[in-house]
């Protein structure tokens, strides 16, 4: 059985659809290619992939909207390619959940670089958080959170809203349950390498979610400050 990662190329322009997909078989990948989200959704209805490497600028359904429909039914690694000089679409792909991107033109040792990373970041999680990438819903005392949905159902079984902030700064809470985390490791944790491009107040963004989910957000019961040390979230966390 081939144990090499299964990596899906997805772009419409067929010379660096073939490209990448040649040059990530000669590396040892097994690759897929797909030309936009039919043939994606074709792939992903008998494959397990391992990483998608998608394009933003198509016609038709752009990289965005297949990312928001992904994120909204598995974790996979995605790497976007775009040839958007901007930061606004780089910005909406990783909020949305994107792991990393490569502005066009590339080098293509540069997109295995980083796929490599991306995959070794994912491998070397421990278990919890292996399990916690995959998992449809995680709960906490009486709170579930809807990974693919970003939705959050409170022990009265009401949905409250999450802001993007708030949902990558619970998950992360989530994946490090009983673990002091620093302000700066919330940060990159939440943020990513792109950290300077977001509001760097971990602080407000603490007490926002605080308000959500503590029954005394004055008082919390799972998100402790640790002074001088950063926070602790401190129920027990069942995957699911």
């Amino acid at each position: 059985m081939d144990t090499a990662p299964h990596i899906a190329v997805v772009d419409d322009h067929r010379d660096i659809r073939d490209l990448v997909g040649k040059y990530l078989s000669q590396q040892g990948f097994r690759v897929s290619l797909a030309d936009g989200g039919p043939a994606l959704r074709k792939l992903l209805a008998g494959n397990a992939l391992d990483l998608i490497v998608l394009d933003i600028m198509m016609p038709g359904e752009d990289g965005i909207s297949l990312c928001r429909e992904l994120r909204a039914s598995t974790q996979v690694p995605i790497i976007f390619l775009t040839a958007m000089s901007e930061d606004t679409d780089r910005i909406v792909g990783l909020e949305l959940g994107a792991d990393d991107y490569l502005v066009k033109p590339f080098n293509p040792r540069e997109l295995l670089a980083r796929i490599r990373a991306v995959l070794r970041r994912v491998h070397s999680l421990p278990l919890q958080e292996r399990q916690l990438i995959k998992a449809k819903a995680i709960k906490f005392d009486r709170w579930t959170l809807d990974v693919g949905r970003h939705e959050l159902t409170g022990p009265d079984g009401i949905a409250i809203a999450l802001s993007t902030a708030e949902f990558r700064l619970l998950k992360a809470f989530l994946e490090h349950p009983g673990i002091v985390l620093s302000r700066d490791q919330l940060l990159d944790l939440t943020a990513g390498r792109n950290a300077e491009i977001f509001d760097r107040s971990i602080d407000n963004q603490v007490s926002r979610l605080r308000k959500k989910v503590e029954q005394d957000p004055k008082s919390p019961s799972y998100i402790r400050t640790h002074w001088g040390g950063g926070y602790c979230f401190t129920a027990e966390v069942v995957i699911s």
